[in-house]
């Protein structure tokens, strides 16, 4: 890739804005995902008996709605960050291929 035009994209400010705000809002993601990880994980090493703690009569325990959840709350995190990628991002970066579309 030419030298220039890499320049030219990185000194774009809309191009410093893509990945401000990309890099904001996928760290935001990142954390609120790992910290319900951990927060289970911590749960099973150190309070067993909560998770253990039967629903009903059956066998099912508290846990398995627990990380189901957390299963499904990581496919809506992955589809939020998707939806924003697929618009808001996606149009700054047709704005930055338009800006510097007569340096190629």
């Amino acid at each position: 890739m030419n030298n220039d035009l890499v320049q030219k994209i990185k000194s774009n400010p809309k191009y410093q804005e893509l990945v401000s705000k990309r890099s904001s809002f996928s760290l935001k993601l990142s954390i609120f995902v790992l910290a319900m990880f951990y927060a289970y994980i911590l749960v099973i090493a150190f309070n067993k008996d909560l998770l253990a703690t039967k629903l009903g009569d059956g066998v099912m325990t508290v846990a398995f709605p627990i990380g189901a959840a957390i299963i499904v709350i990581s496919f809506i995190t992955t589809l939020i960050y998707v939806r924003r990628a697929n618009s808001e991002f996606e149009d700054l970066t047709n704005q930055i291929k338009e800006d510097v579309k007569d340096a190629i």
